[in-house]
């Protein structure tokens, strides 16, 4: 069955439509959603790939992110009739598989979520306080000060947020790879309970809870294999993004097991990238 490969990008032309060729394959289908506010001219994008139309300016951190993620679900399930998975990935992304390779291993995991997927709490994933309390991110000095006034006031008061619709709040990584029918939940959700959207704009990160949390709401739970097969590496415990890999992650990389890698960037990647290359050629890809 066929596989949807879906690419968010805003930078290096070149990096996505690299990245664009080496998944080129009869059995997947590409998409591309480039943020609204990027420079990147879309006219040159790989015509391998398909441009998802609803483009919106992305900020790191807040909602945009996930009604990017929304906007490109919707065209994806009204213009592939039939796929298996969407596989979530950035422009700075590279597989570690051959297409084939990636093809088996995902057909492997049919009836299955990739979710990394952990439950938030004190003795799960301590981030509670990104739902607890309310989050604006962007908005004018007014905004930002009332902002400020509440969130003093609930610390004051000890008053504490609960999950929207009383469901039980799950986080992990945002990329991942779903099936159809769980998307197909998910977006009907969305629609079906405007409240959600309502509260997610106010929660920290919600890329990195929204997804979990409706998932482990519903039937796909017992499904949910908590691996999203990225290889990632975070500098310390306390850093904000992971680390652009070079050419010193190669064996790292290379044993993980993954099926991609991040970050990658053409100028502090370009010693790897060639490795990178011939790990996922169908000559020398693994077979473990």
């Amino acid at each position: 069955m066929k596989q949807v490969i879906l690419i968010h990008a805003h930078k290096d032309l070149d990096q996505l439509n690299a990245l664009v060729g080496q998944l080129a394959h009869e059995d997947f289908i590409i998409y591309v959603n480039v943020d609204a506010k990027s420079a990147l001219d879309v006219t040159r994008i790989s015509p391998q790939a398909r441009l998802v139309r609803q483009r919106i300016a992305v900020h790191w951190g807040d909602w945009s992110q996930v009604r990017a993620m929304l906007n490109s679900l919707e065209e994806i399930v009204d213009g592939v009739p039939e796929f298996d998975k969407v596989v979530f990935i950035s422009a700075q992304d590279f597989p570690l598989l051959s297409n084939q390779a990636l093809q088996q291993a995902l057909d492997a995991a049919r009836g299955s979520e990739l979710l990394e997927c952990a439950a938030i709490g004190p003795d799960g994933w301590a981030c509670q306080e990104r739902y607890q309390y309310f989050y604006w991110p962007r908005g004018g000095r007014l905004a930002k000060t009332a902002g400020k006034v509440l969130l003093h006031a609930m610390r004051t008061l000890g008053l504490r947020r609960k999950m929207a619709a009383g469901m039980r709040p799950y986080g992990g990584s945002c990329w991942w790879a779903l099936s159809r029918p769980c998307i197909e939940m998910i977006l009907a959700r969305v629609r079906n309970e405007p409240s959600l959207e309502r509260y997610f704009r106010t929660v920290a990160c919600p890329d990195e809870m929204f997804f979990q949390t409706l998932v482990m709401d519903s039937p796909f739970a017992a499904k949910v294999v908590s691996n999203n097969f990225r290889y990632i590496r975070w500098p310390d415990s306390g850093a904000r993004n992971p680390k652009i890999l070079d050419a010193g992650d190669f064996d790292d990389i290379a044993r993980s097991g993954a099926h991609f890698c991040r970050k990658i960037d053409s100028a502090a990647s370009a010693a790897l990238l060639p490795m990178l290359v011939r790990l996922s050629s169908p000559r020398t890809a693994r077979h473990d």
